[in-house]
Formats: structure tokens, sequence, C-alpha cells
């Protein structure tokens, strides 16, 4: 399979490296297709590859005996893994997982280290990434803290539509009751309340955006934040 080019990434995160970064990293760049639910780090285990996503995105979710919740997404604005590698360590309590299909470009985690070493200006971009996700995972608290499911559910869809191409995404009542850390009768409620409003419509295991204006007022403050991070501080670098 061909190399990427710099001129055709999917990856915003790449894509506003400059093009002497983008060297350092491009022969150690590999071209994977991902599939639905697929682990690509476990928890408390070695990273030994990270991932730039193309198409789709991943999860990241508490790992702990009381179950799951979401605390962050990654799509084609970050780089899967780079929290803990960048900050000094080689593995995470958190576990990132598939959570829509697609295409992503992985690099071995000794080779990303060694370009980060080389290049300042790398180092300081991806370091930029962390620090949008740290705000993205703090957003996540406060808006678990703050709104009721309806507003949250608002602000989860959105955030997966921005990772996406087009309106539809593929998802059940249970596994949104995953994400939102929810009785799955609570997140029915909540679709058919965003529904009945025509905000989106629900078919089985899809849901269509219907109105995103709409879904942004109902989302209020809890979501937009990490989104204009990540135009201040990446794409505005």
């Amino acid at each position: 399979m061909s190399q990427p080019q710099h001129s055709s990434v999917r990856n915003r995160l790449l894509k506003a490296l400059s093009a002497d970064d983008f060297a350092l990293l491009h022969p150690h760049l590999e071209r994977v297709t991902t599939e639905l639910r697929q682990t690509l780090i476990a928890p408390n285990t070695a990273i030994r590859q990270l991932f730039f996503p193309e198409v789709g995105f991943s999860s990241i979710t508490t790992a702990g005996s009381g179950g799951r919740v979401e605390i962050g997404i990654i799509g084609r604005e970050g780089l899967v893994g780079a929290s803990p590698v960048l900050l000094g360590s080689d593995r995470t309590p958190h576990h990132h997982f598939i959570q829509s299909a697609g295409e992503m470009l992985s690099i071995d985690t000794d080779a990303l280290c060694a370009a980060v070493s080389e290049s300042p200006s790398l180092r300081k971009l991806l370091l930029r990434s962390v620090q949008v996700q740290i705000i993205q995972t703090a957003q996540t608290a406060f808006a678990n803290a703050t709104y009721n499911i309806d507003v949250r559910l608002a602000r989860w869809l959105l955030m997966c539509q921005d990772r996406l191409d087009g309106d539809e995404m593929r998802l059940t009542h249970e596994f949104l009751s995953l994400m939102l850390g929810t009785q799955r009768s609570s997140t029915t409620l909540a679709i058919q309340s965003l529904e009945g409003h025509g905000l989106i419509r629900a078919r089985r295991g899809r849901i269509t955006i219907l109105n995103r204006n709409a879904l942004e007022a109902v989302a209020d403050d809890g979501y937009g934040l990490p989104e204009a991070e990540f135009a201040r501080l990446i794409e505005g670098a």
C-alpha cells in the first residue's frame, strides 16, 4: 500500500504539521483498517503503536470493575495514545477502542518518540493536541455533573458528527447508554425527546442528525470549548 502524502492525509493533526515534521513521520506511517469495537490500546499494557485516525474514531473509557464510562473521543483531529506516551509513560489505565470503524495511520511508539526528540516544533504541536484532549475530558466531567441526559446526548452526537462524513451514525441504545454512563431506559427517553423536537431521526441501530444548529442550542455550553481550543492551538498555530 502506498505511503500517505502530506497533501492527501485526512487527519487534521498530521495536516497541521510543517512539511519537515511530516517528513520525519512519513516513512513510519502505515495505513490500517479498523473494525467496530477493536481494541487499539488495552489498559495497563505497554503501548507499542499509536494511531492517527483518518476515517472513523475511537473512544477512551474507564476500565474499572464498576463498568465502563466514556471519558474521551479521538477522531481525525488527534492521535490515539498521545497523552500517556508524550507525557513520559508507556501505558494507561484506560481502554482505547474503535467506536466507528474506518481507517487509521499507525506509527510505532519508538519511531514517534525519536521524531519528537529530533524536532521541538513537532513536540510542541503534539503536546498541544494532548492539551486539547485534557480539555475535552474536563468538559465531559463538567457536562456529566451539570446537565441532564438530553443535553449530554446532544453534545455527544455533535462530537460524533464532527468526526464522521455525513449526518448518519450507527449506534444502538445499549451502546449509547454505556458511553453516556446512564440506564438504557434514560437514553431511550432522551433519544425520543430529541426526535420529538425534530433534531434527530432514530431507526434501529442508526441515528441521523436533522438539525445541527438546534442540537448545538440544546447542548449549550457543554459543547464547543475543546473544538475552539483545537482551532486555536492546532490549526491556528
